[in-house]
């Protein structure tokens, strides 16, 4: 087993767990300099992700998923992690002979293969961490990922889907996934996409898009990777007999997904806010506004005051506005959506918008930067 982040406090307390870990050989990397992205290839935003390898580098599967800042073992447990740990052992088991099974557990070659390589980073960052300067020259996980984006906008080009939208829950096609299990099926919400595919509340899943799948991270995998629009083959474990299904993933299906909580988000927003935190009202608050449920009513949570992150509030953006008007829109939207639309903008233009300030309307414009 190969692993980054793991945390000797999560697993300490548990016998099960203590005696699952000492089949195999842990690693634990605590730096992110130098990394091999074609080899490591996982969501950059975690602060806790596992890889289960062989020696020669086979990938049987991942561990490490969230969707919530604040509340990172929302989609990770103990009892999943054990579950997952075990899964990982009999896939070993199989080895060599299972080996074709893995090969897609290793996604498309990265644009770079270490992250010292992009050019927002190179020069900035070294393959090993600086020991004068240890916490000046440590690369965070996330940066890899605006990188990226940043390569995007500077070219003047809209960025891609699946590096906006990155790493998408199961959940944006309607399963909701038990975190005490491996991947089993908690919940399949009415009317979505998993639903009319036949997906049913207990199913395990077993394979996905051909690839053996032991946790949600490893559905994460397959999803991140998916052309689409897909269809994706599966089979799940459904009253101890295995059922094939099929998972639709249509043109757009990632746009629902909430990235306002990722680390990286926070480059996003200098982009196309000037450095506005935004969160959308709903209930009272919206109630005590006098804007309607359908109504575009996005409080300003924070304003940046350094740098680039300071373009907004220096165009006269204050915390506490309630935004009710964006480039002529008034419709409700998320924060990520917000973003999402605000990104299809060029930088150096200036967004007509109206806030509510102490009852008043105010009207400003909004910057957006490369």
């Amino acid at each position: 087993m190969e692993c980054r982040g793991i945390d000797d406090q999560l697993v300490r307390h548990d016998p099960k767990i203590q005696s699952l870990m000492k089949e195999f050989v842990g690693v634990r990397v605590v730096q992110f300099n130098g990394t091999d992205l074609a080899r490591f290839q996982f969501d950059y935003d975690q602060t806790f992700a596992m890889f289960f390898m062989n020696a020669d580098g086979t990938i049987y599967g991942r561990f490490g998923t969230r969707s919530d800042m604040k509340k990172a073992d929302r989609e990770i447990s103990i009892d999943g992690l054990g579950k997952t740990l075990a899964a990982a052992l009999e896939l070993h088991k199989g080895y060599p002979a299972n080996q074709s099974a893995f090969v897609a557990k290793t996604g498309p070659a990265p644009r770079f293969s270490r992250p010292e390589q992009y050019p927002s980073l190179k020069g900035r960052y070294q393959a090993t961490l600086d020991a004068a300067k240890p916490v000046q020259s440590c690369m965070h996980c996330h940066q890899p990922l605006e990188a990226e984006r940043k390569m995007f906008r500077a070219a003047g080009q809209p960025i891609p889907e699946e590096i906006l939208h990155t790493w998408p829950m199961p959940d944006v096609v309607g399963l909701s996934l038990d975190p005490k299990e491996k991947a089993k099926v908690r919940r399949v919400i009415p009317g979505s996409t998993a639903e009319k595919d036949g997906f049913k509340a207990g199913d395990e899943i077993t394979s996905l898009g051909g690839q053996p799948i032991i946790s949600i991270a490893d559905v994460q995998f397959v999803m991140q990777f998916a052309k689409t629009p897909a269809r994706l083959n599966a089979e799940v474990l459904r009253g101890g007999k295995k059922t094939p299904l099929m998972l639709t993933l249509d043109a757009g299906w990632r746009r629902v997904s909430d990235f306002g909580w990722r680390v990286s988000s926070w480059d996003l927003r200098r982009m196309a806010t000037g450095g506005l935190k935004v969160d959308a009202l709903a209930g009272e608050a919206l109630a005590k506004a006098g804007l309607g449920a359908d109504k575009l009513a996005l409080e300003i949570k924070h304003a940046g005051e350094y740098g680039e992150h300071a373009a907004a509030k220096n165009a006269g953006f204050r915390k506490g506005d309630i935004i009710v008007a964006i480039d002529g829109r008034t419709r409700r939207m998320t924060e990520a959506e917000w973003l999402a639309y605000l990104l299809t903008k060029p930088a150096g233009s200036k967004i007509p918008a109206t806030v509510l300030r102490g009852g008043q309307r105010v009207e400003l414009q909004l910057p957006t930067q490369q």
